[in-house]
């Protein structure tokens, strides 16, 4: 009986195996010389133009505009009712570090260890994750993909959604340096330490953070010191890690820092005071409506969702899906991010809420396009239909804030994405169940 139990368990898992490798065969894409002809773009950066051409050669965008001259070299796409946007940009994921959240070896998102600014998502990012295929088919096109663990988690890096290795899909491996700040209040009811235990936690934690980043900043004034004039003189000792922070305090790496209530952002904004040799973006940001104006004259720029309940119970239903859109009338850059990993994929309705609740058409679709491609440095590349950037975008039928707008095309670095995943492999085998084979 137990060699019989061993046996089934072997053969369930070899199936399971087997269906999940065969659950992610696609097509190969396309690629080349493409031209879609006839269709309304909606370029975010140089208005809509109706009845638009675009020229793809290879992976750039060669031509925006109404009149090209189209040679037989081109593969034609008609497009004509369609809609052509730039690939929405999830700047706030786990995507390709976690498979699956309850299994521990198929998370990749931490490390060991307070401070690893040495540490770079990309180098765990699996570019044959489930959860990929699935995103890419509902527009999103390039995420960020960030560690969180420690005080200072690592690199998070900019990651198109076509490839087959971290290398290829890499639009920017220093993305962002993901740096976790103390909380200045309790834990919540659960949380019984005094007033003065909390501070004096407090005040340690952000003590260990100050510290290390004097450190750092000796360590760079060293190097610095050495590569003016080396001759004479002992080179330091090479630290990885304060080796990876130089690049954030010459400001060439923002610091993504995540502060959602208001007495978290107030601290955030007066620790970014004290460190103005860094540039720096906040995460989260739930009660960022509240501090609009403080934030924008900051000059801070936000990642911020809206699907999740107010964190007062006095507060107004609307004012998680009001926040992003408050905060740009104020004058705040606001990126809007899924801050999930398989759920990626909602980036788009994300930013409808958004859309719906004050913020507008056109600017919550610069929430997911050029907003997010500016913070993070990477607006030469994407983020924008315009000639010369990577051809990163996608056709659909309709708005793609609302849920029944089809995706119809998806290109990726020049890539046309086979519209297939999962999802829908799963869909399509259990769409007609009474089905019986002959």
């Amino acid at each position: 009986m137990k060699k019989l139990n061993i046996f089934a368990v072997l053969v369930t898992l070899l199936f399971g195996l087997t269906a999940t490798v065969e659950a992610q065969i696609t097509d190969k894409p396309e690629y080349g010389k493409i031209a879609i002809t006839g269709a309304t773009l909606h370029t975010v950066t140089n208005g809509t133009i109706e009845g638009g051409i675009i020229l793809i050669d290879g992976g750039e965008i060669t031509f925006v505009g109404e009149n090209a001259r189209i040679t037989n070299e081109y593969t034609r796409i008609d497009a004509s009712g369609k809609h052509v946007y730039p690939g929405f940009i999830d700047g706030w994921s786990g995507l390709g570090l976690v498979e699956i959240s309850a299994v521990p070896v198929t998370v990749d998102n931490s490390e060991l260890g307070q401070f690893n600014p040495h540490m770079y998502a990309f180098t765990a990012f699996n570019p044959h994750s489930a959860s990929v295929p699935v995103t890419r088919v509902s527009g999103v096109t390039t995420v960020l993909s960030h560690p969180s663990s420690g005080s200072i988690s690592g690199k998070a890096s900019v990651m198109d959604l076509w490839g087959y290795s971290p290398d290829s899909m890499a639009v920017k491996k220093s993305g962002a340096l993901v740096m976790n700040l103390p909380s200045s209040g309790g834990g919540g009811w659960w949380d019984n330490r005094s007033e003065e235990e909390i501070k004096k936690q407090y005040e340690e934690n952000l003590k260990e953070i100050n510290d290390f980043l004097d450190k750092a900043r000796f360590y760079d004034r060293m190097m610095k010191a050495y590569e003016a004039d080396p001759s004479g003189k002992t080179k330091p000792d090479h630290d990885p890690r304060m080796e990876a922070m130089r690049e954030v305090l010459a400001g060439e790496v923002p610091v993504v820092i995540s502060a959602d209530d208001k007495q978290e952002i107030l601290d955030a904004l007066e620790w970014i005071k004290d460190n103005d040799d860094m540039s720096f973006i906040l995460e989260g940001v739930s009660e960022g409506w509240r501090l609009a104006d403080e934030i924008a004259e900051a000059g801070v720029p936000v990642l911020t969702t809206t699907l999740y309940t107010p964190s007062r119970d006095y507060d107004n239903y609307q004012r998680p899906y009001q926040n992003p859109g408050l905060m740009a009338e104020a004058g705040v850059k606001v990126a809007i991010v899924s801050n999930d990993t398989e759920n990626s994929r909602n980036t788009a309705f994300e930013a409808g809420y958004a859309a719906a609740y004050g913020m507008g058409t056109e600017e919550a679709l610069r929430a997911v396009t050029i907003n997010p491609a500016e913070i993070f440095g990477v607006a030469d590349k994407i983020g924008s239909l315009e000639a010369g950037k990577q051809a990163n975008l996608f056709i659909s039928d309709g708005d793609p804030f609302e849920p029944m707008t089809n995706i119809e095309h998806v290109f990726i670095q020049g890539y046309k994405i086979p519209m297939d995943s999962r999802h829908i492999q799963l869909y399509q085998e259990f769409l007609d169940r009474d089905a019986v084979n002959e």
